[in-house]
């Protein structure tokens, strides 16, 4: 299921081996939305700006899917499966290996790495998943969780379930030993890594302190929260930051004059 990215075409042809897993076909009450791009067949737009391989169009079954990258807040509904043993240990079309113990999803257009709450519809359980795949391709489903996620909402029995997605923030692929000065990783795919600057304003080992921090500042003095989720000591750590600082120098007035005492600038 691994993506090796040389052209469009290799695209769709890498990808149609993972688009039959799971159960039978679903419809879907919505689907994402996707904006079409003009791009050479190299990948790159025709303004010559680099195109990320994991962000290119991509064809399956002779349709076209074009990744679309996505702010916090944006939420969707639709029919979740789940795909687990017989993926396994190999390669998904992020390069990663599936781990169907980790919290993981696929997902058609959102771009790799970004983090997202699935709340399961019927039951109202919920888990928090990172997108490294592509998929699925069966039906109008709109995204495929790991086996764990699945057992997290109570949905392997069923083989779906009506979900809302939300995003909620975006990893950090060197945020596993984050200290004062790590900066924004330029390669997550999420539009919220334009900031330069960020004050770190809580740090979490379950989601849910995350989530309750999130929604309790964000937009605090005209900045937007959002969650990295990290590892730190082989443990997964919920970070809330503070983002929109355009300096250095504006981040550090903030915390001086902010009730955030254990809160530390991150930053390029």
């Amino acid at each position: 299921m691994y993506i090796k990215l040389i052209s469009i075409a290799l695209v769709g042809v890498m990808i149609a081996g993972c688009s039959t897993r799971g159960v039978k076909s679903h419809s879907s009450k919505k689907t994402t939305s996707s904006s079409t791009k003009s791009y050479t067949s190299s990948g790159s737009k025709k303004d010559g700006s680099y195109v990320h391989p994991t962000m290119r169009p991509y064809t399956v079954f002779g349709k076209r899917y074009y990744p679309t990258k996505v702010r916090v807040g944006e939420k969707f509904t639709g029919i979740s499966s789940w795909y687990g043993p017989d993926f396994d240990g190999k390669a998904t079309s992020s390069g990663e290996i599936y781990d169907m113990h980790a919290l993981t999803a696929a997902h058609k257009t959102l771009p790799m790495n970004t983090i997202v709450k699935v709340t399961n519809r019927d039951n109202g359980k919920s888990v928090v998943v990172r997108i490294n795949d592509r998929g699925p391709f069966v039906g109008t489903r709109i995204i495929d969780l790991s086996n764990k996620a699945a057992h997290k909402i109570d949905m392997v029995k069923k083989g779906t379930a009506n979900v809302r997605l939300e995003v909620i923030g975006f990893k950090d692929k060197k945020a596993k030993k984050m200290g004062s000065k790590q900066a924004f990783n330029k390669d997550t795919q999420g539009v919220l890594t334009y900031e330069t600057y960020a004050i770190q304003i809580g740090s979490f080992s379950k989601v849910d302190g995350a989530l309750k921090t999130q929604e309790e500042y964000d937009g605090y003095r005209g900045y937007r929260t959002i969650i990295k989720d990290t590892e730190y000591n082989d443990k997964r750590v919920f970070r809330v930051w503070l983002s929109g600082f355009k300096s250095e120098a504006e981040a550090r007035d903030f915390k001086a004059d902010s009730p955030f005492e254990n809160a530390f600038i991150v930053g390029e």
